[in-house]
């Protein structure tokens, strides 16, 4: 099979490895057999769903704000635009707001501002003549801005290895397998240090070599964290993405958060490459598998994502930050009730520098910021999923990182996300990731990682963060 984007020629072969007696059962017959039986049909859903969710039992930060003090950035001045909206424990939402009288720290709207229709409500303040402010009241973004140097490109930790031989590579995972014991470092330092291309033709190099399967070879050496790490180095990096994404949804329950993670960070290239291998492996189709995992608003801001149809023009339109402000303020704050349809439009719709610019334009209009707004007006995963995308749109490395710190705070590591975002995200960003983890949290990933996780997991995890 083949479809366009990736890669040229189709997926490389990879004879699958089902459990006896399930051979035939997934994916449909004649479609692509990487890799069949996974995660085994009938069996757990494949990573494993952490006991606690995600985040970490530790919760997302108090109402104080974000990030914890002494954190990135520093604090606004009294009159400038409020810090990262404080959230309740999970279930209740990303950034969801207290019940109650609302955050401390933000502006309230004045009472009669919620008495009757948007004709009853005076927009507050407004743009005099000429351009467009560029920096939120008090000069303070309410959520890290990604610095200039990061939008000029991104980079990723693992770089393709120069003086590459994928048969010299196949010869020593083989060595490393062969016999008693593992050779885990060995396996460590050839799979770290290659790309995931790369690591597609260490694969058929393999199997012409040795007539075997590499990843069936892989499964029977490693386990638990590590076998999920290295099964997820070796997809390709499409294949993951619509793996996931269908394991997500998988059996009972949902995991609304990888939905989101996926759907609302991608690129329309990867998103409409990622629709295709969804098809062409699983033999399904992914909007319907939305439509019918999710409901109501989050549903519809899903399959608005899952189209790949966001404007991606770089340029900024600002009379059209100043008009998507006043919409959107019109749609919640400045009105009884939220029409939500309007918040799915332009935020499905806009390109990220134009969503940054509307959301400097809002806060300078309503004198509070985009992100606050959103946590009053929504909940649950439809809120998580709207805030994702003005996260992204001010800096995107900081929301991986904030994930990442997610994923390791509290008791337990929530291990299928951190090996999810370092994997896909370590050869396109990992590097301003990790800038941003130590700017946030005052700690570097490397060192997180090193204290929450054990064994060759780790040593192979640090391989691939660096220090």
């Amino acid at each position: 099979m083949s479809y366009p984007g990736y890669p040229p020629t189709g997926y490389p072969a990879f004879p699958g490895y089902p459990p006896a007696g399930q051979e035939s059962s997934f994916p449909p017959p004649g479609q692509y057999s990487y890799p069949s039986g996974f995660p085994p049909v009938g069996g757990g859903a494949y990573p494993p769903t952490p006991s606690s969710g995600y985040p970490g039992a530790g919760g997302y930060p108090g109402a104080g704000g974000y990030p914890a003090p002494g954190g990135y950035p520093s604090a606004p001045q009294p009159g400038g635009a409020p810090s990262y909206p404080g959230v309740l424990p999970p279930g209740q939402g990303f950034g969801a707001p207290p019940s109650g009288a609302g955050f401390s720290g933000y502006p309230q709207a004045p009472s009669q501002s919620y008495g009757g229709g948007p004709s009853q409500v005076p927009l507050p303040g407004g743009f005099p003549g000429g351009p467009m402010p560029s920096q939120y009241p008090g000069g303070q973004s309410p959520y890290p801005s990604q610095p200039a140097s990061m939008t000029q490109g991104t980079q990723g930790t693992i770089q393709p290895a120069a003086n590459f031989d994928a048969m010299r590579d196949a010869e020593i995972l083989r060595k490393a397998m062969k016999g008693f014991g593992t050779d885990e470092q060995a396996i460590v330092d050839v799979v770290a240090n290659r790309s995931n291309d790369q690591r597609q033709k260490i694969k058929a190099a393999f199997k012409t070599m040795y007539g075997k399967d590499l990843i069936k070879d892989l499964k029977s050496e490693l386990s638990g964290n590590m076998e999920e790490l290295i099964l997820a180095l070796f997809m390709p990096p499409t294949y993951y993405d619509a793996w996931s994404l269908q394991n997500a949804m998988k059996g009972v329950g949902t995991q609304e958060r990888v939905l989101i993670e996926i759907l609302c960070t991608r690129t329309n290239q990867e998103i409409r490459e990622i629709v295709r291998c969804y098809q062409s492996e699983f033999g399904r189709d992914l909007e319907k598998d939305i439509r019918s995992d999710t409901s109501g608003h989050f549903e519809r801001l899903l399959v608005s994502m899952c189209q790949g149809n966001r404007d991606e023009n770089q340029n900024v339109n600002h009379q059209l930050a100043q008009e998507d402000a006043q919409r959107l303020y019109q749609a919640g704050e400045g009105k009884l009730g939220t029409d939500e349809s309007c918040f799915n439009m332009i935020l499905a719709t806009r390109s990220f520098p134009q969503l940054k610019a509307t959301m400097e334009a809002y806060s300078r209009m309503a004198n509070r910021d985009l992100l606050s707004s959103v946590g009053r007006e929504f909940s649950g995963s439809v809120e998580s999923g709207l805030k994702t995308i003005l996260q992204c749109a001010l800096n995107r490395p900081a929301f991986f990182a904030e994930r990442l710190h997610y994923s390791m705070k509290g008791a337990g590591t929530d291990d299928s996300t951190l090996v999810r975002i370092v994997v896909t995200r370590s050869e396109i960003d990992l590097v301003q990731i990790k800038q941003m983890f130590s700017q946030m949290y005052q700690k570097t990933l490397s060192t997180r990682i090193a204290s929450d996780t054990s064994g060759d997991y780790r040593r192979l995890l640090l391989a691939i963060v660096g220090q």
